[in-house]
């Protein structure tokens, strides 16, 4: 502890703060009588006061803003609080719950946390973010609020996805908080309803685009890099424009990946690698089709053929068995409207613009939703997919719940109970005559922590393609059989601790094989991570 906190500034510190806990002995050398209820709390019993308080409150968002306070007085109590019940607490903390809090934002707005850079500070980033007290920061997770889930142009609002990925980098594989750092750069927005809010808190103006961007975001990497030379860097909800060219230029120049492209197509080759189990076929003899053809699409269909690669494949026969369908129909070679990255996913067929009838002529094994777009996968859709495949794979995966493409319980009655079910957001068991099924969470939550510690304790220089392969198979490792017979195609969400460190495992053995770590390989991976992971205590005073 440090030695200058006492009396109200350490009750107002919340790394040393332990509130009610603060033993008695020690509380008059540190300045606390009379400051506290005299009779000493334990951790455990502080748990069960927030639990208590939790369940008094009507609604999510009331919850999240509870759990944003106690973060913001009580580190140590948030997160012992959220490691109680992990699979209670991550919906509350991060999807579906931290969208809505992003939207009101500016509203509900308690305490400030992590920092905004705002592009009228150009010039002066470096200098800025050396007002961050931690001077070791290993990771940073950076958002410019144009593309929040399913939710759009957020602009500062968006801030709650940085902080909400980051608890949970603790929350489920031990990273320590003090080495993480929220960042939220603010270029503007074009949303009218925030430009017209008198409370919202971000620069009122329109995005900045093109060459002053770019120019800013170098400047943020540079700085970042020279700040903190053994920082990972997770950019988060950029839109399309801006993530796939910001990934391509700096991912072989810094340890940084982006979880949307990168996470998104770990979790959803994860969720495949299950449902095959299910299904007793081989990756390569899948067909996918998208619904949605922007960054998430194609960091999944890249990392599937690539996946598909490893099992005999070449990389051009991968791509052919990944199919596009947007806005303006399937992704076909004849149209002039295609991105670059879009491109290798574009095929010789006819135009199409009915996604049944994509379905039809293409015959899917299985159908991903990124659209952001709810109730796209209709009866029509899921009906088509069940007369062609005996187990149908469903995937609708835009977040947060109310962009899901459609709902568990549709997906399992539209199909007659075979779809192979997964969904970015949570649904309850859903019951069909005598059998209840259990939708899996194609969460990023299963990757992006582990990923983490890995990058933590081997001190990796990169952030490479094939250790997201090396996370879907390290999660679909950890499906028992049980799970399976249940529909489950993702490990249970309240042992995500020991999953993820699993996982974290598994992506370190990689990098330290592919000469990528700073630091010595130990003799016992799984056992170094497991004693590096932080553990919600209270430091000794």
């Amino acid at each position: 502890m440090s030695e200058t906190l006492t009396g109200q500034a350490l009750l107002h510190s919340p790394t040393f703060n332990r509130g009610s806990a603060f033993a008695e002995a020690d509380r008059a050398r540190l300045g606390l009588e009379g400051m506290l209820p005299p009779v000493a709390d334990t951790l455990e019993t502080q748990i069960a006061r927030v639990h208590l308080q939790l369940e008094t409150l009507d609604n999510d968002l009331q919850k999240y803003l509870l759990l944003s306070d106690l973060q913001a007085r009580n580190e140590t109590l948030y997160y012992a609080v959220l490691q109680s019940d992990p699979a209670t607490f991550m919906p509350l903390v991060y999807t579906p719950t931290v969208g809505e809090a992003c939207q009101k934002f500016d509203h509900v707005l308690r305490a400030s946390r992590g920092m905004y850079l705002p592009i009228t500070a150009k010039g002066r980033l470096k200098s800025i973010l050396a007002n961050w007290p931690q001077k070791d920061v290993r990771f940073i997770v950076v958002t410019d609020g144009e593309r929040i889930l399913g939710l759009g142009d957020l602009g500062v609002n968006g801030m709650g996805i940085p902080v909400g990925k980051l608890a949970l980098y603790t929350v489920c594989a031990g990273v320590p908080p003090e080495l993480t750092l929220p960042i939220t750069l603010d270029v503007g927005t074009n949303n009218p309803l925030y430009l017209d809010d008198p409370l919202y808190l971000g620069l009122r103006q329109n995005r900045v685009r093109g060459a002053e961007y770019d120019a800013f975001i170098e400047e943020f990497v540079t700085a970042i890099t020279e700040l903190y030379p053994k920082c990972c860097l997770q950019w988060e909800d950029f839109a399309n424009i801006n993530a796939v060219p910001i990934l391509e230029r700096y991912k072989d120049r810094t340890c940084t990946y982006n979880d949307d492209i990168q996470g998104t197509a770990a979790v959803a080759v994860a969720g495949i690698y299950g449902a095959l189990r299910i299904s007793k076929e081989k990756l390569t003899d899948q067909t996918f089709l998208f619904l949605g053809g922007g960054s998430a699409a194609t960091g999944i269909a890249e990392l599937i053929s690539e996946a598909m690669v490893l099992e005999g494949l070449t990389i051009e026969e991968g791509h052919a068995r990944n199919w596009l369908f947007d806005i303006n129909g399937l992704m076909v070679k004849s149209r002039t409207d295609l991105a670059d990255f879009q491109k290798p996913f574009a095929h010789d067929h006819a135009a199409c613009t009915s996604f049944v009838e994509a379905i039809e002529q293409i015959k899917p094994t299985a159908i991903i939703g990124v659209s952001t777009v709810p109730k796209l996968f209709n009866q029509a859709v899921i009906e088509a997919m069940s007369r062609i495949n005996a187990r149908p794979v469903i995937f609708p995966y835009s977040n947060p719940t109310s962009r899901s493409e459609c709902t568990a319980e549709e997906a399992y009655k539209w199909s007659a109970g075979q779809a192979i079910f997964a969904s970015g957001s949570p649904f309850q068991p859903v019951t069909l005559g005598d059998k209840t099924f259990v939708p899996g969470q194609g969460n990023n939550v299963y990757i992006f922590p582990a990923m983490g510690m890995a990058v933590l304790a081997t001190q990796a220089t990169r952030v490479t393609q094939d250790m997201f392969i090396v996370a879907a198979q390290a999660v679909a490792e950890l499906v028992t059989q049980e799970d399976l017979d249940k529909g489950l195609i993702y490990p249970p969400q309240n042992d995500i601790r020991k999953a993820s460190l699993h996982v974290a495992a598994r992506i370190a053995e990689r990098i330290y094989d592919k000469g990528l770590a700073r630091v010595p390989r130990p003799d016992d991976i799984a056992a170094h991570i497991e004693a590096m992971a932080y553990q919600p205590a209270y430091p000794k005073v």
